[in-house]
C-alpha cells in the first residue's frame, strides 16, 4: 500500500518513515503541506492511504482532506488525521470533510500500526469484491459490488453534507467517547416497509433511493450537524449535536413532506410513496469504546421498532375502519 503522509514537522515525517519502514508491503512518500501534497498526489496516482496533519502553514489539513475527497482516483482512500488537535470542533468537521480515523500526537506507534494494517485489508477486500462506486440520476455516488445486494448490507453513499461510511462514523463515535465528549445523541432514521421496497426494485433503483433520502435527512438534519450512515435495511443512523431536543413528530412530519416534494420515482417511472420515521434517541455519556460502538446498533433497533410499531397502529386503524 502507498501511503502519502502530509506534516510541516520534519521529525514527525522522520518517524513515520521509519515506522512504515517496518511493515512489510508498504511504502511512504512524504508532502510538506497542503500545496506540496497536492503536487505529490498527480505524480503518484498509485496512493492508497493518507496520513495527514491539521495544523500546517497555508491551507491546514482539512481543506486537504475535502481536496483529497473531490478528486475521484483517491475519493475512496482511507484518510487519517495524524494530529495534535484534540477538541471536538477539529474532530467533527475532520470527519464532515471525509476523514476515515482521527488519530491524536503523541500518536501510539502500535495503534498506528494497526490501523494502516487495517487500512491496507479493507482496501484489498473491495478490490477482491469488485467493490466500485457508481454515479446515481442526482449526482451521488453510490458503492456496489458484482454480488447480489442483501436488505441487510450497508453500503457507502457519497458526496451528500454530512453523510460519511460506517467505518468512518465508528471510528468518530469512538474518538468522541475517548474524549468524553457527551452531550452528543444516536438516532436511527428508516424508511417504512423497507423490504417491500427492496423487493420492487432494482438494486441500482434501491441504492439510488437511499442516496436521495441521505440527502433528505442531511437537509432537514441541518440545524444540529449530523454525521450519518446508511447502515442497511432501509436505515441511517445519525449522530447530533444535542440530539436529545430533537422533536421527533415535528421532525418526522418535515422530513415526509420534504420526500414528498422530491417527488422521487423509480426507473420504471412509477412514483414512489415514501415514508420515513425515527426511533427513540440514545444519549451518549462517559462512554467506552465498544459501549459508544453499541449505540448505534441501539438506535438502528430503536428505528426499525418504531416501524414497526406504525406498521401495527395503520393495520389496527383499518381493522378498526372494516368493523365499524
Amino acid at each position: 500500500m502507498k501511503i502519502l503522509a502530509v506534516d510541516d514537522d520534519p521529525f514527525i515525517l522522520e518517524l513515520l518513515v521509519s515506522l512504515v519502514g517496518f511493515l512489510d508491503g508498504h511504502q511512504l512518500v512524504t508532502a510538506t503541506d497542503a500545496t506540496d501534497a497536492l503536487r505529490v498526489m498527480d505524480l503518484n496516482p498509485d496512493i492508497e492511504c493518507f496520513l495527514v496533519d491539521i495544523q500546517m502553514p497555508g491551507r491546514d489539513g482539512i481543506e486537504l482532506c475535502r481536496d483529497i475527497r473531490r478528486d475521484p482516483r483517491f475519493a475512496r482512500s482511507p484518510v487519517m488525521m495524524l494530529t495534535a488537535m484534540a477538541d471536538k470542533d477539529h474532530i467533527d468537521r475532520a470527519f464532515a470533510a471525509g476523514a476515515t480515523d482521527y488519530i491524536n500526537k503523541p500518536f501510539d506507534v502500535a495503534e498506528l500500526s494497526e490501523q494502516l494494517e487495517l487500512a491496507s485489508w479493507r482496501i484489498t477486500s473491495r478490490e477482491i469484491s469488485h467493490d466500485r462506486l457508481t454515479q446515481t440520476p442526482s449526482g451521488h455516488m453510490v458503492s456496489e459490488t458484482a454480488g447480489p445486494l442483501a436488505l441487510y448490507q450497508p453500503f457507502e453513499i457519497h458526496d451528500v453534507d454530512g453523510v460519511v461510511t460506517l467505518t468512518a462514523l465508528e471510528n468518530y463515535i469512538t474518538k468522541l467517547s475517548r474524549n468524553a465528549l457527551y452531550g452528543s445523541s444516536v438516532v436511527g432514521v428508516t424508511l417504512r416497509e423497507a423490504d417491500r421496497f427492496f423487493a420492487a426494485l432494482s438494486e441500482f433503483d434501491f441504492r439510488c433511493l437511499m442516496a436521495d433520502l441521505s440527502e433528505a435527512l442531511s437537509d432537514e438534519l441541518a440545524h444540529f450537524n449530523p454525521l450519518l450512515s446508511y447502515v442497511g435495511s432501509g436505515t441511517f443512523v445519525c449522530i447530533l449535536e444535542d440530539g436529545a431536543r430533537l422533536d421527533a413528530r415535528r421532525f418526522t412530519d418535515a422530513l415526509n413532506l420534504s420526500i414528498h416534494r422530491m417527488d422521487l420515482h423509480a426507473s420504471t417511472g412509477e412514483r414512489l410513496h415514501l415514508r420515513m420515521c425515527v426511533g427513540e434517541a440514545v444519549r451518549l455519556f462517559w462512554r467506552p469504546g465498544q459501549q459508544a460502538i453499541e449505540c448505534l446498533s441501539r438506535a438502528h433497533a430503536n428505528a426499525e421498532a418504531e416501524a414497526q410499531k406504525r406498521e401495527r397502529d395503520l393495520d389496527a386503524f383499518w381493522m378498526l375502519e372494516r368493523s365499524a
